[in-house]
């Protein structure tokens, strides 16, 4: 081999190593990412958290890519009691970011690690804050919010029904509580706790029939008020038809009689001026009396005994009896 081609070997053995160097020495950064350097596993520098091409020594150091955009914690239900003695399934989830990766490094390596110790402290945290508070005031909300009753329902009937009884804090601020108590612990990793949500509040199989039971009595009373009132209501309205009723029979009754006494008191003065003209009319009006007397006294099996001087008997005694 000449000394030409010995070169040109050179050359390109050269050239390739200044290439495989560069090739190392180079590496880019993304826009969603950010950098920590470790030469023989230890950081070196401050973290790389501009997006461009980069350079570093090539063999001893190494590029470690964390995420620089907001990641998600999905937290695992888990079964703890309330103030009150009552078993819940709460899930989890919260949202947190790498803002110091150099601690976040020396601590955890790896986001693997890092959502194991959110495991530990956001689970441990929730589990705390459930059991210093009762059930009412995991799951409600609102500290104003009124209870809403059946429409129709009279308020006197409805007693106890649907009463919620009032809270002090709710759902959204024992979120915020489990927050604040885990963002000191959590910040330490070179973690930045954003924010901490219930996705998932149930009860537990024994609990849940309870419930059922409680929902359907519930329901079951509502059903009997307004039957009771309903039963109510339809008194009210028979009382006042019989009311009416007996208001309107009495007024028709009281002008029956009045018109029945006009009526009586007009034939009278008609009978009294027929009859009342001469001494002839006087005694037919006396004859027709008595015999309207007999005709309504007697009958065809009636027996009748009168005394010669008797009123009835004067008229029997004038009679032909041949």
């Amino acid at each position: 081999m000449n000394k030409s081609s010995i070169s040109s070997c050179l050359a390109i053995a050269v050239l390739a190593v200044v290439t495989v160097i560069l090739f190392l020495s180079c590496y880019t950064v993304d826009m969603t990412e950010q950098i920590i350097i470790t030469r023989f596993g230890k950081p070196i520098g401050d973290p790389i958290t501009t997006a461009g091409l980069k350079f570093k020594a090539p063999f001893i150091d190494e590029v470690n890519r964390f995420e620089k955009r907001i990641m998600a914690w999905d937290g695992q239900a888990n079964e703890m009691p309330t103030q009150d003695k009552t078993y819940i399934l709460v899930d989890t989830y919260a949202r947190w970011k790498i803002v110091d990766p150099r601690a976040f490094f020396e601590n955890l390596r790896d986001e693997r690690r890092a959502l194991s110790r959110l495991d530990d402290i956001l689970g441990s945290e929730t589990r705390n804050t459930i059991a210093r508070h009762k059930l009412i005031e995991v799951i409600r909300t609102t500290k104003d919010r009124k209870p809403e009753r059946p429409e129709g329902l009279n308020a006197g009937l409805a007693g106890n029904v649907a009463v919620l009884p009032p809270i002090t804090k709710g759902r959204v601020l024992l979120e915020e509580e489990i927050l604040e108590r885990s963002k000191g612990k959590i910040r330490e990793f070179g973690i930045e706790l954003l924010d901490i949500r219930f996705k998932r509040i149930n009860y537990n199989e024994t609990v849940r029939l309870r419930i059922y039971e409680r929902m359907i009595s519930e329901r079951a009373q509502i059903a009997e008020l307004f039957r009771s009132e309903g039963a109510g209501e339809a008194a009210k309205i028979l009382g006042n038809m019989e009311k009416e009723l007996k208001t309107i029979e009495s007024t028709a009754y009281k002008i029956i009689q009045i018109t029945k006494g006009e009526a009586d008191a007009k034939a009278i003065k008609i009978y009294a001026e027929a009859y009342d003209q001469d001494a002839v009319s006087k005694s037919f009006y006396e004859f027709t009396r008595t015999m309207e007397t007999f005709e309504n006294t007697l009958s065809s099996d009636s027996m009748l005994i009168l005394t010669t001087d008797s009123e009835l008997f004067k008229y029997l005694k004038g009679l032909d009896t041949e």
